[in-house]
């Protein structure tokens, strides 16, 4: 068990240092292997590999049409004029709104997060210039909408984070779906205010807008797609996904079919949205794979039968230890999907099994796992909390706490919460 928490210890300062977990997860995974008794090159060849390839059977076509779904997005403006007219609808004095609800409802519609950054932060910039906001609050505010509710709380979302759970506890996109609203207006909700608090704390102040040093958004050539028609895939994607229960594979071919057929003025660009989208799944799919491969090897080796045993003998309500588990590896890796994975893959059966002869429904641990991947994942060197302070020219210093509090601790006490509403019968 010692060395199944050095591992961990192992992947996550690796992971912190910024080094990939495509070659750090296998190193990890070496140091549980040896200290648990298992044969070093056996446990990477055949252990680790198998957890690492399974994973990547079962979800590189949803990596990879969700990839291509959201280039073809942004490739086409479509992604851009939905942000554009939500934005106008909110309102120019309440930018902070208008650039949440513009990343939510990208996310919710199945725009990958890393697309949804790039499309919002020109709009986020023009309305916090507008309303003489601090730009120190964009990542955080891009953040709360891309990064939290529509992505592990809302019923039926078609991010990643939300479809893993699935394969583990026979479940659907929309389990538990008053669990995921109750835990999504605490998230919103509670995140909306705070910004708006800080908003006020740092205009009395004296702090407001200043222009970036290097301004790297480039004007849009063309006309611009109709808001309507531009709704029109995300719509897609989620009725076949959670009122026709299509595949989510179904769903993602009808969206992106859709797109071409709605912007086929532009198929001379389609071939490169293709393979942009592609090429840019396959780093996700390896990062995801890699994690879940240690988790298979942390599977095998002896000591995992202590560590279920102490995850399992937490008291009270089981969601809890699930709870724990996943938030506890998504902070090691860094990764929502990735701790997820390597938490179900080591203990969904037990935790579906227990589903199964308790009062509590597998949608529940559904729901709880998924929430859970989204909070400690938010840490210092996360890949996307990266990327959005890059897009946006901030530095730690400047947003990451206010990044931590939407991102991390207002999620975290949203399980809690919904974990505690459980515990006592209310849901």
């Amino acid at each position: 068990m010692l060395g199944i928490l050095l591992g961990l210890v192992v992947l996550m300062a690796l992971a912190y240092l910024g080094w990939s977990i495509i070659w750090v997860a296998p190193i990890a995974a070496g140091v549980v292997a040896v200290t648990g008794g298992l044969d070093l090159l056996d446990a990477y060849k055949n252990t680790y590999m198998e957890g690492f390839v399974g994973f990547a059977k079962d979800w590189f076509p949803v990596f990879m049409l969700g990839a291509i779904f959201g280039k073809l997005m942004e490739d086409t403006g479509m992604a851009r004029t939905v942000a554009v007219a939500l934005t106008k609808l909110v309102g120019t004095k309440r930018a902070i709104l208008g650039v949440l609800v513009s990343a939510a409802v990208l996310t919710y519609g199945g725009v990958s997060l890393f697309v949804v950054v790039f499309a919002v932060y020109p709009l986020a910039l023009s309305l916090f210039r507008e309303a003489n906001i601090s730009r120190r609050l964009i990542p955080a505010t891009v953040a709360l909408g891309a990064f939290t509710f529509t992505m592990t709380a809302i019923p039926g979302t078609p991010q990643i984070q939300n479809l893993i759970p699935m394969e583990y506890f026979k479940t659907d996109a929309a389990a538990a779906p008053v669990m995921g609203i109750i835990a999504a207006i605490i998230m919103a909700g509670g995140g909306y205010f705070y910004l708006r608090w800080r908003e006020k704390q740092l205009t009395a102040k004296g702090e407001n807008f200043t222009e970036p040093k290097d301004n790297k958004i480039t004007k849009e050539n063309g006309k611009a797609p109709n808001f309507i028609l531009s709704l029109l895939p995300l719509l897609t994607v989620l009725i076949t996904l959670n009122l026709l229960k299509w595949d989510i594979v179904t769903a993602l071919i009808s969206g992106i079919v859709l797109i071409m057929l709605l912007n086929v003025q532009q198929f001379k660009g389609f071939t490169k949205s293709l393979n942009s989208g592609a090429g840019g799944s396959v780093i996700a799919i390896i990062n995801t794979s890699a994690a879940v491969g240690f988790g298979t090897v942390v599977k095998a080796v002896p000591g995992f039968e202590r560590l279920t045993e102490v995850l399992m003998g937490i008291k009270g309500n089981p969601l809890i230890s699930e709870a724990v588990a996943v938030n506890v590896l998504a902070g090691a890796t860094g990764s929502a999907s990735g701790g997820m994975g390597i938490a179900l893959e080591a203990l969904g059966s037990k935790y579906y099994e227990i589903a199964m002869n308790s009062g509590i429904s597998p949608e529940a641990f559904h729901r709880v796992a998924s929430l859970s991947s989204g909070g400690l994942d938010a840490l210092p060197h996360n890949g996307a909390v990266l990327t959005l302070l890059t897009i946006t020219g901030m530095s730690h210093k400047d947003s990451y706490k206010d990044i931590f509090v939407v991102a991390v601790l207002i999620p975290v006490i949203s399980v809690a919460v919904v974990i505690l509403l459980s515990s006592i019968g209310i849901l």
